[in-house]
C-alpha cells in the first residue's frame, strides 16, 4: 500500500462534511493538509483539532471560482510544505430545483462553484505535480454523475462534467506524469449540502427520503478517499460509486 507519511494534500471544501472528514482522516495519517473554504473560523477550528491530534495543517480561506485564490493556495502550499502530492477536489453546491421553476442564478452557482471550481483547481496543482513526477487527484463528484432525479438536472450536468473530466484526466496524466486520478461518486451522505436548496417543490419530498434509509455519514466518504490514496503505486482506483445499501436508485 502506498505510505502517505510526509505527503502534503490540498482539501477544497473543508470547513465542513465530507472535507472536513477528509482532512482529518488524512492527518492522522501523516499528511501535512492545506485547509481549503471560504469560512475561515471553521477552517481554524479545524486546524486546532487537528494540530490538538498530533497533526499538522495550515488554513488558506479560498473561493474556488476565484481562479487567483486558488492559485495562492497552491502557491502557499508548496511554500509551506514544499510539495502538493494530494488534491482532494471536494468544493461543490447542490441547489436543487425543477427546471420549471427557472432558478437561474442558482444553475450559474453550480457551474461556477462545481465546473470552474474544479478546473481552477486542477490547473493550480498541475504544474508542480508533473514537476513533481507524481500525484493524486480525487475529483468528487456524485451518484448524480452517473443518475438524474427530479430536480437534479444541472447538479448532474455538473457532476457528469466531473466524472467525464475525471477518466480523460487519468488517461492523459497517470500513464505520462504519474499522476493518479479517481472519481469519487457518493450516493446519500448526511452533510450541509442539502441546505443550499430553496426549490419548494424539492424541499417538500426531501423529508420522507431522509427518513426512509440510513444515509452516509462524511467519514465513510473519506475513508473511501483514502483507499483509493492508499491503493499501492502501480495501481489507480480510477472510480469509486458509494452507495447507502438501502438507497434506491
Amino acid at each position: 500500500m502506498t505510505d502517505l507519511t510526509g505527503t502534503s494534500a490540498i482539501v477544497t471544501g473543508a470547513s465542513s462534511g465530507i472535507g472536513e472528514a477528509t482532512a482529518h482522516r488524512l492527518a492522522q495519517d501523516g499528511v501535512s493538509v492545506a485547509l481549503a473554504a471560504r469560512r475561515a473560523e471553521r477552517l481554524n477550528a479545524l486546524r486546532d483539532d487537528i494540530d490538538a491530534e498530533g497533526g499538522t495543517a495550515i488554513v488558506c480561506p479560498t473561493d474556488v471560482t476565484d481562479r487567483d485564490q486558488v492559485q495562492a493556495l497552491a502557491d502557499a502550499t508548496l511554500d509551506t510544505f514544499g510539495s502538493i502530492d494530494i488534491l482532494v477536489n471536494n468544493a461543490g453546491i447542490m441547489p436543487l430545483s425543477l427546471m420549471e421553476n427557472l432558478h437561474e442564478d442558482e444553475w450559474e452557482q453550480m457551474v461556477d462553484v462545481n465546473v470552474k471550481g474544479v478546473l481552477h483547481a486542477v490547473g493550480a496543482v498541475l504544474p508542480a505535480m508533473m514537476e513533481q513526477g507524481h500525484g493524486h487527484i480525487v475529483n468528487i463528484s456524485s451518484v448524480a454523475g452517473r443518475r438524474t432525479f427530479p430536480g437534479s438536472a444541472v447538479y448532474s450536468g455538473t457532476k457528469f462534467f466531473v466524472r467525464a473530466l475525471s477518466e480523460r484526466m487519468r488517461n492523459e496524466l497517470a500513464p505520462s506524469h504519474n499522476i493518479r486520478v479517481t472519481s469519487i461518486e457518493p450516493g446519500a451522505v448526511d452533510t450541509e449540502l442539502t441546505h443550499t436548496i430553496t426549490d419548494e417543490d424539492i424541499l417538500a419530498g426531501m423529508g420522507d427520503m431522509q427518513d426512509e434509509m440510513q444515509m452516509m455519514a462524511s467519514a465513510d466518504i473519506a475513508d473511501t478517499i483514502h483507499y483509493a490514496l492508499t491503493a499501492p503505486e502501480h495501481v489507480d482506483v480510477e472510480e469509486l460509486l458509494v452507495m447507502p445499501t438501502d438507497q434506491q436508485g
